[in-house]
């Protein structure tokens, strides 16, 4: 099932897209499915629960023909986290603007993840919306991630596209700058739909592909899959969830393995799209904020 959040005639609603269709629960019930979290408190936090419930909402909700211009961002989610040096990829790249060499092959190597703190969801943008470049960053690219949907125990409602905005001039030069390299205005972006775990068999095998579209023309494409990442989603989740609190639709970005070459960087009025089977797919305009 793929959840999401559209503008209907009565604003925004929560529904599912299925089939070229978008069904409205929200006129359907306009408590119990005014959000996810709704649908998921409803059903007694629990996903095969939720889905029935769902499937039971559907079958009273008026449907609209799907149109990707109404999609919204999936969910406002309370925090945004994110895994670093989870493919052999980023390790290389990392370690290739780093002035602090042999850092990220520790942390690949390591038994404890890199896990940082990206957003608390006041950054974020949705479909079609914004992504950002830093006014004082030289060297800029999108992250395209598999990411995580989690409850308040760590257990996976779904699956989201996200794309974790990076300065990498800023972060190479100081291993400590990290935070500034990826939290600031327009830094994330989350959707089109949150995929339920039904739709998902095995996120650990999932084409992701980006593209990144400069004056209409192809300036970067690239391809992975998430077989390729080191780490697991469910060993993530367990050092997120260790001697933290998390709340209810805790967003993961599990990390990248489509890096730019060295010479590329993102530029205000280009498109960034990013494909994940299973999923969708994530498009975004490109703004470079000013001094």
């Amino acid at each position: 099932m793929k959840l999401c959040r559209f503008q209907s005639a009565n604003g925004i609603s929560f529904g599912v897209t299925k089939e070229g269709w978008l069904y409205d629960l929200t006129g359907v019930d306009p408590v119990g499915f005014r959000t996810l979290n709704s649908a998921y408190t409803k059903a007694g936090s629990d996903v095969p629960a939720m889905l029935d419930h769902i499937e039971a909402g559907m079958k009273k909700a008026r449907k609209v023909r799907h149109d990707d211009r109404l999609l919204r961002i999936p969910l406002q989610s309370p925090e945004i986290w994110a895994a670093g040096v989870t493919y052999l990829r980023s390790r290389e790249a990392r370690e290739t603007e780093t002035k602090s060499k042999g850092i990220y092959d520790r942390v690949y190597e390591a038994v404890r993840p890199e896990l940082f703190l990206k957003d608390t969801g006041l950054r974020c943008r949705g479909p079609e919306e914004d992504v950002c470049v830093r006014s004082d960053s030289k060297w800029s690219v999108p992250e395209p991630e598999l990411t995580v949907v989690f409850d308040e125990e760590a257990r996976v409602v779904g699956y989201t596209i996200g794309n974790d905005v990076s300065s990498r001039d800023i972060e190479g030069e100081n291993p400590l700058y990290l935070p500034q390299a990826k939290v600031y205005r327009g830094s994330s972006a989350i959707g089109p739909v949150i995929a339920t775990p039904d739709e998902i068999s095995d996120p650990h095998n999932l084409e992701i592909k980006m593209k990144i579209l400069r004056e209409g023309k192809v300036a970067f494409r690239g391809t992975v899959n998430t077989s390729q990442m080191k780490r697991s989603i469910p060993e993530l989740a367990e050092f997120l969830k260790r001697d933290n609190i998390l709340r209810r639709f805790t967003l993961l970005m599990t990390g990248t393995s489509i890096v730019p070459p060295d010479d590329f960087t993102l530029e205000g009025g280009e498109i960034v799209e990013i494909e994940i089977e299973g999923i969708g797919q994530l498009r975004n305009p490109v703004m470079k904020l000013r001094k």
